[in-house]
């Protein structure tokens, strides 16, 4: 028995208003299909079959084709692995943008903390805040006063301790903060 062919929409088995909205391109589900134009459109939810069909023409193609979303790749991985020099390497490949989460977490609460914080970052510069025995009286002192100061300048908000204490001791970042951080990723530009 012959079947007739399908003509499917502009974002074939792709949901339009997430492409549209989202700048996502999410599978669409057969249950939630709808026909326009004699194309049939899957959407990923009923609200967003529902949303098409309020105003189908916003999320149709006119005169050019829609535009795919940029690719977005993420790495994970342990301490170690190799996820820096993979994802330079992918970036560089495809010629798309690359962002090293841990860098991009110590310029979040740079401001506050005056320098990058972590285990490694500690080690490496234990020998730069060595102070020579000649001026070790004087700056004592100084120090302790600085030290207050710092204290009362340093009142980080609980995400900012959340993102220290996992650059510091690697504890897992809460879903409210990782909530507040990669939507800018998926929705900015340059990302």
């Amino acid at each position: 028995i012959k079947q007739k062919k399908r003509h499917m929409g502009d974002t074939k088995h792709f949901c339009p208003v997430s492409l549209k909205e989202n700048f996502v391109l999410y599978p669409g589900l057969q249950e939630h299909a709808a026909k326009y134009k004699e194309k049939i459109y899957y959407f990923s939810t009923s609200e967003y079959r529902d949303k098409f069909l309020m105003n189908p023409e916003e999320y149709v193609a006119h005169s050019e084709p829609l535009q795919a979303p940029p690719l977005r790749v993420c790495l994970l991985g342990v301490h170690g692995a190799g996820k820096s020099t993979c994802a330079r390497q992918i970036a560089d490949k495809l010629g798309i943008f690359h962002i090293q989460f841990e860098e991009y977490l110590q310029e979040l609460i740079l401001p506050k903390t005056k320098r990058k914080v972590g285990p490694s970052l500690d080690e490496d510069h234990e020998d730069d805040y060595k102070i020579p025995e000649e001026l070790e009286d004087f700056s004592q002192t100084t120090n302790k006063t600085e030290e207050e100061k710092t204290k009362q300048e340093l009142k980080l908000t609980d995400e900012e301790e959340a993102i220290k204490a996992n650059l510091v001791d690697n504890t897992e970042l809460p879903p409210e903060v990782l909530d507040k951080i990669v939507p800018d990723w998926w929705k900015k530009e340059p990302f």
